[in-house]
């Protein structure tokens, strides 16, 4: 019989902590200096305590990614339940706070299924509230324009992500235009 392998509580300070320091390695360094000897070095912790919290690199990556979800959760949720929702949702996708970080995400997902899988999941999840949400506030204006809420999220999600991910790349051409033409969309749009 096999036994499992213990693995420290999740409401661990030191779990946390390991948790920050992976995050600061990825952002800093990128996600292939995240190994288990650099965290826990960047940790002010043994290489062990890290391998004790997460048996794998994957393990790790995972919950710093779910931690990032969370917090990318609780942005959309304020959002849409703002008074102004279409266009907190159109702030929330050209926010630049995450972007070194989702930038790292995007690539890892190139090489790690695990990573991929959930970014997929998480992805899916978040698209599925925020169609609800638009189809229940503009749902006819929308149809109206042979359009659909999930098109549009679609839309605000693609165009923001471009421009945030070209900023992080220091591409601005085109940036001050297509942001405009978009708030005279949704101007338009939400009259």
């Amino acid at each position: 019989m096999v036994q499992k392998r213990r693995i420290g509580a999740e409401s661990s300070e030191t779990r946390a902590r390991i948790v920050d320091a992976a995050e600061q390695v990825i952002r800093d360094e990128g996600y292939a200096a995240a190994s288990s000897r650099r965290v826990a070095l960047r940790a002010e912790l043994p290489p062990s305590l890290v391998h004790y919290y997460f048996p794998t690199t994957d393990d790790l990556l995972l919950s710093v990614f779910r931690r990032g979800a969370q917090q990318s959760d609780a942005m959309i949720d304020q959002a849409l339940a703002s008074d102004d929702p279409v266009r907190a949702l159109w702030h929330f996708f050209t926010d630049t706070s995450r972007t070194a970080l989702a930038m790292e995400f995007v690539a890892l997902a190139n090489h790690r299924k695990a990573i991929r899988a959930e970014i997929t999941r998480h992805s899916e999840a978040m698209r599925a509230r925020q169609t609800a949400c638009l189809d229940r506030l503009l749902g006819p204006k929308l149809a109206e324009q042979g359009m659909t809420a999930a098109a549009m999220s679609v839309l605000l999600a693609s165009a923001g992500r471009a421009l945030v991910m070209e900023k992080g790349l220091d591409v601005s051409a085109g940036h001050d235009d297509a942001r405009h033409a978009v708030e005279r969309w949704l101007d338009k749009l939400l009259a």
